[in-house]
């Protein structure tokens, strides 16, 4: 299998998506850890500020799954920091933990993914190889964009117990949400797939459902996108943004305890 050539435009914007990041979470750090006043904070604007961060990170991790020569193993180091993260929030913040944050989702979806490519090849069904004309996507990549792109709508209020059809919305069992045991902790694998239990908590939460189906876009864009990427739009390269972008995971991983430092200094 040949190596793909990387693609510098995407390591930039994934750089300045860490910026941005990174200073949405130094501003929640003064907000909630050191009680500065700032109403701002909290609005809508600040949530669609958290939702392109996301919606960035995500998208990304899906398309760049193609560039991965061991998915399987980049899911598990990928959940390993999600581990790493939940048990230094639980002794340094016990009062805002981390459960199922946004690395235990990135992990788990290369896994799933990662897998299920694995078991297709094996089958024949999949041929992932760059010489391969076909047989490189379980479907064409347009028709697995957009239904990827759909399922995500769909389930995005999955959270709160809907399910979205447009002008209908389809209310999903309470049972399902463990509503009226309040214990958030139990059932923790409905929590993981989607259904939050009533009086879970976290400070950064990140379901396979519906997150995991824009995983699968970003995946199917990159065959919808491949036979543009020898045009010089792609190889647009920023610094310190590529480089950012280029050690995002350690990045992320160490951002943190700088801020909080930073934050308990002020």
């Amino acid at each position: 299998m040949q190596t793909k050539n990387r693609l510098e435009s995407i390591d930039t914007i994934r750089g300045i998506t860490v910026i941005s990041m990174i200073l949405y979470h130094f501003c929640w750090d003064l907000k909630f850890i050191k009680g500065f006043s700032m109403p701002w904070y909290g609005t809508i604007g600040t949530y669609m500020w958290q939702q392109s961060i996301c919606w960035s990170f995500i998208l990304i991790s899906g398309f760049c799954l193609h560039f991965a020569r061991q998915p399987i193993r980049n899911g598990l180091i990928v959940s390993l920091c999600g581990f790493i993260v939940t048990g230094v929030t639980l002794i340094v913040l016990p009062e805002d933990p981390v459960y199922i944050g946004v690395l235990t989702l990135l992990g788990s979806s290369m896994l799933i993914l990662g897998l299920v490519i694995f078991l297709l090849k094996k089958l024949g069904i999949l041929d992932n190889t760059d010489n391969a004309k076909e047989k490189k996507y379980p479907l064409d990549p347009l028709w697995g964009f957009l239904i990827s792109a759909i399922l995500f709508a769909i389930t995005k209020k999955i959270n709160v117990g809907l399910l979205n059809f447009g002008i209908f919305k389809l209310a999903l069992p309470d049972a399902l949400y463990g509503r009226g045991l309040n214990d958030g902790m139990s059932n923790m694998h409905l929590t993981y797939l989607g259904f939050m239990q009533e009086g879970f908590i976290s400070s950064d939460y990140f379901s396979i459902m519906p997150w995991f189906f824009l995983f699968l876009t970003g995946y199917f864009l990159y065959g919808i996108l491949e036979k543009r990427f020898s045009k010089s739009y792609f190889q647009i390269k920023i610094q310190p943004f590529s480089w950012i972008g280029k050690h995002s995971l350690l990045i992320y991983m160490i951002h943190q305890p700088i801020l909080y430092g930073i934050t308990m200094l002020l």
